[in-house]
């Protein structure tokens, strides 16, 4: 069950699209002494990041399969220390017999994945002209980091602000603009840091969609005119966990898919 799940991901978000450096895949495979409670449940949990309360909740829950965003493991563990709360939270997946499935940046690159979720909430279909990767994948040029996307007819940036608070589900951007009354007609997207993707760009974009930037490349972009969005980074992507969760059940019907209630962005804002 579990299985087809995994199967029906890499069908895809192929995992030979992710980047080098990154860590994907099935990091927590199933213990074969674990209890049986979760493993039989067929439930999946969704969440961007594998927090220790994202861990007590799918244990609580009875999780079988929790599929991250996210890498939970990235760098080599050489002991476990139980004063780190990562090593403690994967001794409580192993013990309550939860795998881990992490996909990070296959679905950033695939077609149908986070970055063209984002171009979702830029505009209409029709009023799409052309939606091409920045930076193509050696595997598949089609797919790759970031997109850049031209439109038909210029966007009100003031009036559109709205629809895509909207469509990321968020209550505040970050905005860098010498002016709110102006347009735009081609956009360039990168959930997560977009900066290195950006670099790649072969023209300027008139508005640039991301996560985070540092201060200096969002400083640069405004002093040359142009628009920088700024969400957050995980706020970039924890909305296509809804998208994600309709392809799984329509994928696989026997399981049963949450969407974690307990994960959520690191910051907040004070007032």
């Amino acid at each position: 069950m579990y299985k087809r799940v995994i199967t029906s991901l890499e069908k895809k978000f192929p995992l030979s699209l992710a980047e080098s450096w990154d860590n994907v895949g099935l990091l927590v495979p199933s213990a074969t002494t674990a209890t049986q409670t979760a493993s039989s449940s067929g439930k999946v949990l969704l969440t961007v990041d594998l927090t220790t309360s994202v861990v007590d909740e799918a244990v609580e829950k009875s999780v079988g399969l929790i599929v991250a965003y996210h890498p939970f493991i990235f760098k080599g563990i050489k002991s476990i220390n139980l004063q780190n709360p990562q090593h403690v939270s994967l001794l409580k997946l192993i013990q309550a017999g939860i795998q881990v499935y992490c996909p990070h940046t296959a679905i950033d690159a695939a077609r149908g994945g986070v970055n063209d979720w984002l171009v979702k909430g830029i505009t209409e279909d029709g009023n799409i002209v052309s939606n091409e990767v920045i930076d193509p994948s050696k595997i598949d040029p089609n797919s790759g980091c970031g997109r850049i996307v031209k439109l038909n007819s210029p966007i009100a940036l003031e009036s559109w602000l709205p629809s895509f608070q909207k469509h990321l589900g968020v209550g505040n951007l970050l905005l860098a603009t010498k002016s709110r009354d102006v347009q735009f007609q081609s956009v360039a997207v990168c959930a997560g840091s977009g900066a290195g993707v950006f670099a790649a760009l072969k023209e300027d974009a008139d508005l640039y969609i991301t996560g985070e930037l540092s201060h200096h490349e969002a400083l640069m972009l405004k002093e040359k005119g142009k628009i920088v969005v700024c969400a957050r980074h995980s706020a970039t992507e924890r909305g296509f966990l809804r998208e994600l969760a309709e392809y799984i059940e329509a994928e696989v019907d026997e399981v049963e898919v949450i969407i974690s209630s307990e994960d959520c962005d690191p910051f907040e804002f004070a007032s």
